[in-house]
């Protein structure tokens, strides 16, 4: 079997073999690992357990899986032709081909997405163009996966897939949405971009700027760096591109029609006139938008906190409700723009399970921040290993020890002499309150996040604290949520609040879910599943006790249940239904 190396990259090398079991030319696809890991070789296989039998007009048909001289190998339908990114890189103003390209992608991944497929990885490289028959196939499914309408969230949004230029802004983790179909028309899009344009809409030269431009910039119209490229072809581009998913094509089909009609008049007449786009543009689908409603006002107070912060301020924000009202939802909205901001967002959750835990969330959160920092800049990443370095000084084990990814910054740290319980936990705290320091600057913002802070335990009270209280810690905004059913005036959680406060830090605070109702008995009875005709004396309202919502600022139709004690706001209910 006589083998040909057409293509090498580092994760793989294709061959082509005229020689074989099906008497035509087939590609065989290798691993380029001399030992591969478990991960490696289930995402190599991936693209076989994807497409394997759909024998799909767009993408290459995968005819067999083996093992072929120890290596792991994928033989597939061989397609003679170049990548978008050969094809194009000189020739942007052959606007014709491209709409053949354009008009084949958008067939080939709208035949995708009908199968419930998402590409996950759409980028030149990965699209195929015959210039002869003016045919398309999209290749390369490592990390490809199926859409599912029940479960759509897929995978973990904070791992960075794919190519990271064409990554969609939900695909960065940094947006709080999920990953759906959609992802694939954005990457499309910055492919159809740098085919016109010559260059990449987002010029950055590092992870998190890249990350940062996909979020927060927008690009320069295609037209206008390249006028040759028709208006109205500009407009299609911006679309796909757009930063929410709701605001694209919302489906492959309805940009297909766009584009057809785009070459059937540069066919007639060398030129587009400008159109109604999106005409025949429907998904096909139940999506449910993921933007946040009724919460305007709550994110403008959160943003207005960062931005002080972003001044040179430290704030304890507290974000109070039940449990399901949307807490962590809220404050998660905001990861978006505080990025666009440069600014830092991390966070940790404390678990109802794991409270002898010490720091449970809080080394969460800054083992996050840790992995961040390992993705800047060699220059970004040096700066800041002087500077936690100096910060810390011989001190560095005391906090390598809880959170090993530090040590991949700092190197070996010398050991610290042993002391009792209390020295030690102050040693811990001074060193990590100078490791924040340290990691909070006003070119980047720190936004640490901590939710179901009811579960904390007092190491973590008592640091929370020490950074709350520090003199000299700036540029830092802590913003903690809780069930505010589950503390009372006795929680350690509020006595360290209280103590806060009293030491002068800054403390807001948000109250969510809090409201005034108003029903009949018969309509709470409904309520509450209650199908009886008499009230029961057991289920009188007005003998349940008081509810404490600690720091809400909402107002009760009756003053008289409205009581106030420790800066806290309880609330009864006066047994005719109403709070």
């Amino acid at each position: 079997m006589a083998e040909q190396l057409i293509y090498e990259s580092k994760k793989s090398k294709i061959y082509l073999i005229d020689e074989n079991e099906w008497n035509m030319p087939v590609a065989m696809k290798v691993l380029n690992f001399e030992f591969p890991t478990p991960g490696d070789i289930a995402q190599f296989y991936n693209e076989y357990d994807i497409i394997e039998g759909l024998q799909l007009r767009g993408t290459r048909n995968v005819l067999k899986r083996s093992r072929e001289k120890n290596r792991h190998a994928l033989f597939l339908e061989w397609f003679p032709s170049k990548t978008v990114k050969e094809v194009f890189q000189k020739r942007p103003n052959d606007i014709q081909d491209f709409l053949y390209m354009a008009v084949g992608a958008a067939d080939a991944l709208g035949e995708l997405h009908q199968h419930n497929i998402i590409h996950k990885d759409i980028s030149p490289y990965n699209i195929l163009f015959n210039l002869q028959d003016r045919t398309v196939r999209i290749i390369d499914f490592g990390i490809s996966t199926r859409f599912d309408l029940k479960h759509h969230y897929l995978g973990n949004p904070e791992r960075l897939e794919g190519t990271l230029a064409y990554n969609s802004p939900e695909q960065t983790g940094r947006m709080n949405r999920t990953v759906d179909y959609r992802t694939d028309l954005y990457s499309l899009g910055i492919t159809f971009y740098e085919a016109l344009a010559g260059r990449l809409p987002f010029p950055a030269s590092d992870a998190m700027e890249l990350v940062h431009a996909h979020i927060a910039q927008v690009p320069a119209p295609v037209d206008t760096i390249n006028p040759v490229v028709p208006t109205v072809l500009g407009r299609i581009i911006a679309r796909l591109i757009a930063k929410n998913a709701e605001d694209r094509y919302q489906s492959a089909y309805g940009l297909k029609f766009d584009l057809e009609q785009c070459l059937a008049a540069y066919e007639q007449s060398g030129k587009v006139p400008d159109f109604e786009l999106g005409q025949r543009d429907y998904s096909g689908r139940f999506l449910i938008q993921q933007k946040l409603y009724g919460r305007e006002h709550e994110i403008t107070e959160l943003m207005n906190a960062f931005h002080r912060c972003a001044e040179g301020t430290k704030e304890l924000m507290l974000v109070s409700g039940y449990s399901g009202t949307g807490k962590s939802a809220l404050v998660r909205e905001v990861h978006k723009p505080i990025t666009e901001s440069r600014g830092y967002f991390i966070e940790g959750k404390f678990d109802q399970f794991q409270r002898a835990v010490p720091y449970y969330a809080v080394l969460q959160a800054f083992g996050e921040m840790i992995n961040i920092l390992l993705t800047e800049k060699q220059d970004i990443l040096e700066a800041f290993r002087a500077k936690i370095q100096d910060a810390v000084g011989r001190e560095g084990k005391v906090l390598t020890d809880v959170i090993p990814q530090l040590e991949r910054i700092l190197g070996p740290q010398p050991d610290v002499p042993d002391v009792g319980g209390a020295e030690s936990q102050n040693r811990f705290n001074y060193v990590f309150r100078k490791l924040v320091q340290a990691l909070a600057t006003k070119e980047h913002p720190l936004v640490l996040f901590i939710d179901d802070l009811q579960w904390a335990d007092s190491s973590s009270l008592s640091l929370l604290k020490v950074l709350m209280t520090d003199r000299d810690s700036k540029h830092l905004l802590c913003i903690c949520a809780y069930r505010d059913n589950e503390v009372s005036v006795s929680h350690p959680f509020v006595i360290t609040v209280g103590e806060i406060k009293e030491d002068g830090a800054t403390v807001h605070s948000i109250g969510i879910g809090t409201f005034r109702m108003k029903m009949s008995m018969h309509s709470s009875r409904m309520l509450w599943g209650l199908h009886w005709t008499k009230p029961r004396p057991s289920h009188n309202w007005s003998t349940r006790k008081p509810v404490a919502m600690p720091f809400s600022s909402t107002s009760f139709s009756n003053p008289s249940t409205r009581k106030t004690c420790c800066g806290l706001t309880t609330m009864t209910c006066d047994g005719n239904g109403t709070w």
